[in-house]
């Protein structure tokens, strides 16, 4: 059986803003790259999607590691939840109807990690019970605004470890109370 994750790289203060936080070091990409690879697919909301479809094609600006990820992430299984989006990439399956048995069936069917990406998608599964661990994931950066991690109030968590990535990220590992 499959376990769900939600985890995102965050500012001290709390916010998602992949485009205010910037581009990772070196250690901070090769540990996404790392986590990626092993991962059994992708649950993502529709903004997310949207915003990871940067690798479904080659960029000539690209350097290895960028290539890298992108053959990652591209082998994978990915699922969005969206009651409007209609075009998908490739590997990808839409979820319109009925979360909770979609979700249900996606943990029974597969094996290790599935990681979800999205705050609102993540506080909908919250609500259902069906996040199996958080991992926040720290940037020294403070942004003021955006979109919060938690997309509503924190659930009740207990933090079982803690790791350092790199010089400048700290990732935190909580599962339900």
């Amino acid at each position: 059986m499959a376990t769900l994750n939600f985890g995102l790289q965050q500012s001290l203060d709390g916010y998602v803003d992949h485009m205010r936080l910037g581009r990772p070091g070196p250690d901070i990409f090769h540990y996404f790259l790392n986590r990626v690879r092993a991962l059994a697919g992708c649950l993502y909301g529709r903004r997310t999607y949207e915003i990871m479809r940067y690798w479904d094609e080659e960029h000539p600006e690209w350097d290895a590691d960028a290539h890298a990820f992108a053959a990652a992430w591209r082998d994978r299984p990915k699922w969005v939840v969206s009651r409007s989006h209609q075009a998908l990439g490739p590997n990808a399956t839409l979820i319109q109807n009925n979360l909770e048995a979609a979700v249900r069936a996606l943990k029974a069917q597969h094996v290790g990690e599935i990681d979800v990406a999205g705050p609102t998608i993540a506080h909908s599964l919250t609500d259902l019970g069906l996040i199996d661990t958080y991992r926040l994931n720290f940037r020294p950066i403070v942004l003021g605004h955006g979109t919060p991690f938690f997309a509503g109030p924190r659930p009740p968590l207990r933090l079982v470890a803690t790791d350092r990535i790199g010089q400048d990220m700290a990732s935190l590992t909580y599962v339900p109370a």
